[in-house]
């Protein structure tokens, strides 16, 4: 049974947005820390920025200013919204709840 489920990737040029969603039931989604992770080619997965308990939001130099991370609890649901896209955030992006992770989605920059 899926309880993580990732949309929103997809291939944009530099310069341009996505907003990439992660939606997962009651249980999973109550985790006290919520982040967005992602995975370049050949590079070990990174943190990209972090929730916690609903309001503390951290994010890691290289997106700040560009990324925001937010929560709407409503909707069970965890947001990313990447703005002036660089080829170098071409990865793999996983919403992470706790110890469960979401599939995976792509995200390519690219003129």
């Amino acid at each position: 049974q899926v309880q993580v489920v990732e949309s929103g990737g997809g291939l944009v040029q530099p310069g341009g947005s996505l907003r990439l969603s992660c939606t997962a039931s009651g249980s999973i989604f109550s985790a006290l820390v919520k982040g967005w992770y992602r995975q370049a080619p050949g590079k070990q997965r990174e943190l990209v920025a972090v929730i916690i308990d609903g309001g503390i939001t951290k994010h890691v130099d290289s997106v700040k200013g560009r990324f925001t991370i937010s929560s709407d609890n409503a909707k069970n649901t965890l947001y990313l919204q990447l703005n002036s896209l660089k080829p170098e955030d071409t990865a793999v992006y996983y919403c992470k709840f706790g110890a469960n992770w979401g599939q995976g989605t792509q995200v390519t920059v690219s003129s």
